[in-house]
């Protein structure tokens, strides 16, 4: 699994990776150490993590992190005795990056080894599939929690699959039962399958009724139009009190009009909603090509032409003559050039906000070229490194792929995705002058740089960039 690094791979300048550190430790020494536990040096711990900068509720320290023999992190100034000792001189160390957007949900039972390795060498403890996962949970957590899991998985309602199948009122009590049963959420996409207002209403005053989020991919994503779908999704929360999360703003939403999309849903969290995005941080999106995205006038509406697309991991160019031979085809995903969503009008805008976070809404899904987006295998290490090159403190990159999805999935992972005393021990090691998302359009099937350790459930799972264990994974459900 390990990757050489090339001599052209750009890394974060050594005085700015100092500077980060050096921070850390000043931050360190401001703490006041009543807030770290010392325990008794007779009790031997499973793990011991020393000499790394800690990133624990919101702050770098210097502090050792125990792991006890019952998976839990002990926070420790003092020397830790531990079976293993992890010396992370020179490395962050954080709680394991949480991906609330996966997407596996073509051909699970037989992808999922696939899918989960790349996940976990990009540095993911908790997978999480919010923008379809399943249309019966219980039967899908009964058949996957006979199998080992390298990565924590969970899953939500897919309402989109429901409708291919059953009326509305069908769909309701599947939905209902689905929550009952432990889904995670609830998840749709109408601008894949456009759905009356009316009946989103009922879908999320269902995941109000469990307490859960609504996941949301908008309804619209050309220029004219795109801010109704904002528009909907704010009077969705407010109508029902639900807790809306708009999947991937950046490529519907705000492709266009991103300051006015941040301002609107900004005002909306003012007036007491919960509404909370996330973006990718790729400045180019890939869909199926089988997708009303590319019904009759996607030209106008997009600014693209037939050659502005690519069969990912294949390298062969749409055109004209090929188009419909294509688009019959199932499965076949198109990514567009680089700067079709310009990183500065959106993305970098959307990660300025406290309601943005990371989801990669993708999945490596095959082997060795697959047709799956780059963000299925680099999306968090190449977060960091761009959020890194936009001048963006790595405590608010860290906090966008750990805390802040923690706190949007309340609370099937309250006890994961901080670092402190008696969480359970989900963490990440990377170093902060490599790490690099490789993974490409022309190659998706690379893993991250720059990812040493990845612990799960107190579990080393990665250990100097090499997949150890695979079934340190575990169901994510209520």
């Amino acid at each position: 699994m390990k990757e050489e690094v090339s001599k052209s791979t750009p890394k974060i300048k050594r005085r700015k990776a100092l500077k980060i550190l050096a921070g850390a430790t000043a931050a360190a020494a401001l703490m006041p150490s009543s807030i770290v536990v010392g325990k008794d040096k007779s009790e031997t711990f499973k793990i011991a993590i020393k000499n790394g900068k800690v990133f624990t509720e919101g702050v770098f320290k210097s502090v050792n992190v125990g792991i006890t023999t019952n998976n839990l992190i002990q926070l420790s100034h003092d020397d830790i005795p531990a079976q293993k000792v992890i010396d992370a001189t020179g490395l962050l160390v954080s709680p394991g990056f949480v991906d609330i957007l996966a997407d596996n949900a073509a051909n699970p039972k037989t992808t999922y080894p696939i899918f989960e390795k790349y996940k976990l060498g990009d540095g993911c403890a908790t997978v999480l599939q919010m923008h379809g996962g399943d249309e019966y949970p219980k039967s899908y957590y009964e058949y996957f929690q006979q199998v080992p899991h390298m990565v924590n998985y969970g899953i939500g309602v897919f309402v989109m699959r429901l409708k291919n199948m059953f009326p509305p009122a069908t769909c309701y009590q599947l939905v209902d039962r689905g929550l009952s049963e432990g889904a995670l959420g609830v998840c749709h996409s109408i601008e894949y399958q456009p759905t009356p207002y009316e009946e989103l209403v009922q879908y999320a005053r269902l995941a109000k009724k469990y307490e859960r989020p609504f996941f949301l991919h908008l309804r619209y994503s050309d220029k004219e139009n795109e801010l109704a779908g904002v528009t909907e999704a704010i009077n969705l929360a407010k109508d029902t009190g639900a807790r809306i999360h708009i999947d991937h703003l950046h490529s519907t939403g705000g492709t266009f009009n991103m300051e006015k999309a941040l301002e609107m849903i900004y005002n909306a969290n003012n007036m007491g909603l919960e509404i909370t995005t996330c973006v990718y941080p790729y400045s180019f999106w890939a869909t199926y090509l089988i997708s009303k995205r590319f019904d009759p006038g996607w030209q106008q509406r997009f600014g693209l032409t037939y050659e502005d697309l690519t069969i990912v991991g294949r390298g062969i160019k749409i055109t004209r003559d090929n188009f419909d031979y294509y688009r019959n085809q199932y499965g076949v995903l198109v990514a567009v050039p680089e700067g079709t969503v310009p990183f500065k009008k959106t993305i970098n805008l959307a990660l300025q906000t406290d309601f943005c976070m990371i989801g990669s809404d993708g999945g490596i899904e095959s082997e060795p070229r697959a047709n799956n987006h780059p963000r299925g295998a680099g999306c968090f290490a190449t977060a960091i490194r761009h959020g890194l090159s936009i001048g963006m403190s790595m405590e608010k990159i860290l906090t966008k792929i750990t805390s802040l999805p923690a706190r949007l999935m309340r609370p099937s992972i309250n006890n994961r995705a901080v670092i402190k005393n008696g969480n359970i021990a989900d963490i990440t090691l990377f170093d902060p002058l490599t790490i690099k998302g490789k993974a490409s359009v022309a190659n998706p099937n690379q893993f991250s740089e720059g990812i040493s350790h990845v612990i799960i459930n107190g579990e080393m799972a990665l250990e100097n960039g090499e997949i150890i264990k695979k079934n340190a994974g575990k169901a994510l459900k209520y």
